[in-house]
């Protein structure tokens, strides 16, 4: 088997709108492989480069006692390990499998009869079993999936001045960009990214960054990448961010959504509210939102993360 021979399904995860009658709009294109079985990973991460997408997620069989399935995530870069799109795009297609609808956009005429069939299960993500929920929902264009999951405890530190301002010189912001009320942090649900609070949509909207530059700092300082985000506030209550990620092939990611949930989880270390949506992708023409939910327990901060996808015909 070679990845040209490979299904691969490809998923529009995180949708815009995706409570209203079409499912949404946009979204962030990831690639999905039911099995990945015989190919290696040199052949994975070409998936993505093949199919469009960023990112490629692939979902093994079942094992195990409790019928867990292993989720492996690939870059053109190589192997990572998480990916919150690609979570949602996994339990999107493993939803419409469970409801035994076809894949694809035959999927939508059948799952009109099948809104509210759910999949319910384990995921094994990088060591950790992730809780995974998926229930169909209306849409047209493919089959409609609101998908959630389980990202864990999330670790928050301050940056550092040092950390902060090689990250806004990378950036092409000068500090008077960032927001009055938030500060610079770096979260980690696994991997550390740096979080960065910006003024307003305006600001957000015209950061062009050095790519080269801020590569480069991502690998100096041991960072995923950085998550820029306008916080939520009471004339807008949804948050906006763009997340760029050139060390690992993304020079800026459609949707975010493990960096989302670290948004959540730095809220509600800051006193404000335990759910966010945040709205990222417009940059790149794929408008897409995040929901994120995040809640005190005595190991830390957990957080669940969610987002509407919607599935398309196999290629």
């Amino acid at each position: 088997m070679n990845e040209l021979s490979t299904e691969v399904i490809t998923i529009s995860a995180c949708l815009r709108g995706g409570s209203g009658g079409s499912g949404g709009s946009g979204g962030s294109p990831t690639a999905v492989v039911v099995d990945g079985r015989g190919l290696g990973d040199a052949e994975l991460a070409r998936i993505p480069a093949r199919m469009g997408t960023s990112h490629v997620a692939v979902v093994a069989p079942r094992t195990g006692a409790r019928g867990e399935r292993g989720v492996r995530f690939f870059t053109a870069t190589g192997e990572l390990p998480g990916c919150g799109h690609g979570t949602v795009a996994a339990i999107a297609l493993l939803t419409v499998q469970e409801a035994g609808l076809p894949e694809g956009a035959q999927a939508a005429t059948a799952a009109a009869a099948a809104v509210g069939k759910d999949f319910q299960g384990l995921l094994r993500v990088a060591g950790r079993d992730v809780e995974a929920t998926g229930v169909l929902a209306a849409g047209s264009g493919g089959a409609v999936v609101e998908a959630w999951f389980d990202q864990g405890l999330v670790d928050h530190r301050a940056a550092t001045a040092f950390e902060r301002d090689a990250f806004l010189a990378a950036l092409g912001l000068e500090p008077d960009a960032l927001h009055p009320e938030d500060d610079v942090s770096i979260a980690s649900p696994g991997r550390e990214r740096l979080m960065i609070p910006v003024t307003d949509r305006a600001v957000l909207a015209g950061i062009r960054p050095d790519q080269d530059r801020l590569a480069a700092e991502s690998r100096r300082h041991g960072q995923l990448g950085c998550f820029v985000y306008v916080p939520p506030s009471l004339t807008e209550p949804t948050a906006a961010a763009r997340m760029f990620a050139p060390a690992i092939g993304v020079p800026e990611d459609v949707a975010n959504a493990n960096s989302s949930g670290c948004l959540a989880a730095h809220l509600l270390l800051s006193g404000h509210d335990s759910t966010v949506a945040v709205d990222q992708g417009d940059a790149l023409g794929h408008p897409s939102t995040v929901h994120a939910a995040a809640t005190r327990t005595p190991r830390g901060i957990t957080t669940r993360v969610g987002g509407t996808a919607r599935v398309l015909p196999s290629r």
